[in-house]
């Protein structure tokens, strides 16, 4: 009976715990672990990637909380804002994705007034090029006989 007064008392200071589950994009199942319900969504984040290193899940998320959204699928296609606090929701199934490239661009061009640029992007238009001219050339080859060298 002692251990349950503090229980009750440990979650009249903290407010309500809640027990949530985050399915992280490509990984096989869940995490789940208790959060108070004032948490906030970018501490929930961080907690939720911890916990995915520390089960040593495939693929490697990485620990940057910024470069991740929180979606809430029964509340709405939008991503919680990270200011947001997590029992607002009124939910308790979330999924985890990594932000797309362009939202971080954006982000990192708002931070240091320039944008990152990815070095090497002229090699990979030459690539796409050579590739598409060798396609076009390929069939034209293929037609030919390897003896005579003539059209068939």
């Amino acid at each position: 009976m002692a251990l349950y007064k503090r229980k009750r008392n440990h979650d009249s200071k903290g407010g309500k715990r809640l027990l949530i589950s985050i399915t992280v994009l490509g990984s096989p199942g869940p995490i789940r672990f208790v959060v108070s319900e004032e948490q906030l969504v970018s501490s929930v984040i961080g907690s939720a990637l911890k916990s995915y290193a520390r089960e040593g899940r495939l693929p490697v998320l990485g620990l940057d909380r910024n470069d991740f959204l929180l979606y809430c699928p029964s509340v709405g296609s939008d991503a919680l804002s990270p200011w947001e606090k997590i029992g607002s929701v009124g939910a308790r199934n979330f999924m985890l994705c990594k932000k797309p490239k362009s939202e971080k661009m954006e982000e990192n061009k708002g931070r240091s007034g320039k944008a990152i640029s990815r070095k090497g992007t002229t090699g990979i238009w030459k690539s796409w090029i050579y590739k598409s001219i060798n396609l076009r050339i390929l069939p034209i080859n293929s037609l030919m006989d390897g003896n005579s060298r003539k059209c068939v």
